[in-house]
């Protein structure tokens, strides 16, 4: 029998055999799937994922690239014209649906599953039902199933391949717990859905998220296995669940917690705060909320619910999801020192996962680099967890897996946007119902996430799990500010503004002010550096996240001493950074962030009460801010209803009653976005997302239309269409390393110099601390004027090289001269 190759190692030519590589996926895949009782499903999608590399054709190729076939011989092929070209996935599916569709319908179903993750494992979950304008409707499952055998190579596969591969992957087919185990999860979907019936739009859904999560539960394990070949010493150093144990984190936060002197009047309510949250670990797994006021201390008090959750339960990690990377900074830091005492190796207990610095087209060096989120303790952002549940392409997907059996905790739930909605709701519930998780959503202003339409997605969180005994009492408690509406006709110049945060500051020795625009916060710091003096500070994301560190730290100490101080800052600093500033002037936005701005004023109740003023600026421009645009014009009512009847809001303009009034009308405006719209730019006709990922009955209608009758098949989601819609819509930054300091520059150094991918790796997280994220327009002009480059060749990594532009007042230029010239908020 002939040896068959699945890898090659660049650095020694050391050889992985095909059986190798098959076998290594299909027990860490298995491993995988486990989480939601689909083992055997898991390994054989690992088994049969490179099915079609037994080819000779793929043989060729493979020999050819890295040239173990002499150039004059027969067999010799041009590896670099065929990359990508020499289909080894459509064999595997092929053998799966062959295999399975004999047993009848339910084996159709399962099979459809199966194949669709075997198919996909290089591109991202293709269509089962096409969406593209010119193809509309077109049966794309059955169109790559039904490949030709000469194009596939099925036959010559099975009729070469190792005897244990295919012994094992026909004993797992003829197993029928293959289609039961399937059968039974599909059933628990539809009996958890609102509707009771697999063609409803939520059941549709969650058996979409199914065949993403085997998805995922491939991919990991492929690029796992295929990473750990080129690089054995980074194997070495891969966590695998070799990290502290629950009793061990719960102890280090118990003993933090034990050593804590209270030192404002505000602290006793915030342990309080935080023993409910311990109480409450020993509860069932489910969806809680946890509304507390700002400055309530939520970032522990969740943590020590998480903590004692994960370990009364046995769960595999807690990961926080959080809108910011100002907070992911704040938050993660502050869990580190507690977690990762002296002695314990940096990174072991706490991943930073936030940064967009690889492109998602992925080289080589990227799939190693890849994170996977294989720690006990996860910070990430709530774009990157969307990215994740729906984003394009594999290297997002592969951490889906990584959510099961996990304590999730959504900071700042309010945040969400508005457009992912429904498409989040399901997700939510799918993974703990389905998958073994738990959900803590926290915030001080809790969105009705779960007074959404039911049909299409609303969070089931049952009745008495708020984590609060009583939430009212503890907004009253909390209650530290008067905020003021100094709405006026005609609205506040720039130049009044500045004057009053002046005023202000000299009247409570520090101001804060929330602006919508970096522009504005432009302006207002410049108004104030006029009057020179009041030390003025400036923050917005166009700054990496070290200087914002390093602003930050500068104004906390001044606080702390109660010197003279001014913060102008965009809304990155309303959820969540710890700030306790006099007195807060809030450029008129939704209630929500003016709740959040107040939780920066009075923060630890050091004053009988702190004054925040929300103004309306002059001709603001928020047209390429709708989100922001509509939760003003929905604030103003609920402002102006207020004021006609204080009693009816309980006399608190910030409080629960007020804020459910708030998002009753935001919601009930925005009720249309929630499904996430396409439009007709994107994928030739108008449609949602959330119908793509469900019942998409465009293509469905189109499809009847065209060949008289309904789909064979019973997914008929378009995956990749969908995919590629979420990614084009959120219009995607990039990140770009700056040379912030000394560190910064050195840090580029390195990584320009460096070889090593495991260096590169250690390299890359420490870059996260250097790197803005970078819409795609002023990309452009960067690259326009020259001064972004790629660290190297194809790697995807990209940094600053002129440092005129980045300013230490605002970070990140499209001029020398600190100014951006097109700026989105």
């Amino acid at each position: 029998m002939s040896i068959h190759f699945a890898h090659v190692r660049k650095a020694d030519g050391a050889i992985q055999l095909l059986p190798d590589h098959l076998t290594g996926v299909a027990r860490l895949s298995g491993e995988f799937a486990r989480k939601i009782g689909l083992p055997q499903q898991g390994e054989l999608i690992g088994l049969l994922h490179d099915f079609g590399k037994y080819s000779a054709e793929f043989q060729h190729y493979l020999k050819s690239a890295v040239e173990l076939l002499n150039p004059d011989e027969d067999e010799f092929v041009d590896a670099k014209g065929l990359k990508g070209k020499v289909d080894h996935s459509t064999a595997g599916a092929q053998l799966v649906w062959q295999e399975l569709a004999k047993f009848g319908q339910l084996g159709q179903i399962v099979a459809q599953i199966l194949a669709l993750c075997i198919a996909s494992h290089h591109s991202g979950l293709i269509d089962c039902l096409s969406s593209d304008e010119n193809s509309l409707g077109d049966d794309a499952f059955n169109k790559r199933l039904n490949k030709a055998d000469e194009r596939s190579h099925l036959n010559e596969a099975l009729a070469v391949a190792d005897d244990l591969i295919l012994m094992r992957s026909h004993a797992l087919m003829a197993d029928p717990s293959m289609i039961s185990a399937i059968q039974s999860l599909i059933g628990k979907i539809i009996r958890e859905a609102p509707e009771k019936n697999d063609r409803s739009i939520v059941a549709q859904q969650h058996i979409g998220l199914l065949v993403r999560f085997l998805f995922s539960c491939l991919i990991d394990a492929d690029r796992m296995d295929t990473a750990d070949f080129e690089n054995p010493r980074q194997a070495k150093q891969r966590m695998v669940g070799r990290y502290a144990d629950w009793d061990t984190l719960c102890f280090r936060l118990e003993a933090h917690l034990a050593d804590f002197t209270p030192r404002y009047p505000i602290d006793q309510l915030r342990q309080d705060i935080s023993q409910h949250c311990l109480n409450a670990a020993k509860r069932s797994r489910g969806i809680f909320s946890l509304t507390v006021p700002t400055g309530g201390g939520k970032t522990l008090a969740s943590l020590r619910f998480a903590l004692q959750h994960a370990k009364v339960h046995q769960m595999e990690r807690v990961i926080y999801v959080i809108p910011f990377t100002s907070i992911i900074d704040q938050n993660a830091d502050v869990v580190r020192r507690i977690l990762e005492p002296q002695g314990v190796v940096h990174g072991t207990v706490v991943l930073e996962h936030h940064s967009n610095l690889t492109p998602e087209s992925q080289t080589w060096r990227g799939k190693i680099l890849s994170e996977n989120w294989d720690a006990p303790i996860v910070y990430t952002t709530s774009v990157q967890f969307l990215e994740t549940l729906f984003g394009s392409g594999t290297r997002g997907a592969r951490r889906m897996h990584q959510l099961a059996n996990a304590v999730l905790i959504f900071d700042e739930i309010q945040t969400l946007p508005v457009n992912c909605v429904h498409l989040f709701n399901n997700a939510i519930n799918f993974l703990v119902e389905q998958c073994g998780s738990t959900v803590v959503l926290c915030t001080a202003t809790q969105p009705l996430l779960n007074k959404v339409d039911v049909n299409k997605g609303a969070i089931r969180i049952p009745d008495g799990n708020e984590l609060m005994p009583n939430v009212k009492k503890l907004f009253d408690d909390l209650k530290r500010v008067e905020v003021r509406n100094r709405r006026k006709p005609g609205g506040w110049t720039m130049e009044e503004i500045a004057l009053l945060a002046q005023e202000e500051t000299l009247r409570a020795n520090s101001c804060l002010v929330i602006v919508n625009t970096k522009n504005s916060a432009q302006t207002i710091y410049r108004l104030g550096k006029q009057h020179a003096t009041i030390p003025v500070y400036h923050l917005s994301t166009n700054m990496c996240p070290a200087h914002r560190k390093s602003v930050l730290a500068e104004v906390r100490i001044r606080l702390e001493k109660q010197e003279q101080t001014l913060l102008v800052s965009t809304q990155l600093i309303e959820a969540g950074v710890d700030v306790d500033f006099g007195a807060v002037i809030r450029f008129m936005a939704g209630l929500d962030s003016i709740a959040q701005a107040s939780g920066r004023c009075n923060r630890n109740g050091r004053s009988a009460v702190g004054l925040v003023h929300v103004v309306n600026p002059q001709g603001e421009n928020l047209s390429m801010l709708p989100d922001i645009s509509i939760g003003r014009d929905m604030a103003e009512r609920v402002l102006s209803d207020y004021e006609a009847n204080p009693a009816k809001f309980g006399n608190n303009l910030i409080g629960v009653q007020t804020l459910d009034w708030y998002y009753q009308n935001y919601f009930f405006a925005r009720a249309g976005e929630m499904v996430y719209p396409v439009s007709e730019k994107v994928i030739g006709h108008s449609d949602s997302l959330l119908n793509l990922l469900t019942l998409n009955t465009k293509a469905t209608t189109e499809h009847c239309r065209i060949k008289g009758q309904a789909p064979n098949i019973y997914l008929r989601q378009s995956f990749m269409a969908a995919a590629k819609a979420f990614k084009a819509i959120d219009a995607p930054t990039r990140g770009v390393i700056v040379p912030y300091g000394q560190a910064g520059k050195d840090l580029i150094a390195d990584l320009c110099g460096a070889y090593m991918p495991d260096k590169e790796f250690d390299l890359l997280r420490r870059a996260q601390q250097f790197s803005v994220n970078v819409f795609p327009n002023v990309l452009e002009t960067l690259q326009k004027y020259g001064v972004v480059q790629d660290i190297r060749q194809d790697t995807g990594i990209l940094f600053l090289t002129d440092s005129r532009y980045y300013s230490n007042e605002f970070g990140l230029s499209t001029t020398p001269e600190g100014n951006m010239e097109v700026l989105y908020g």
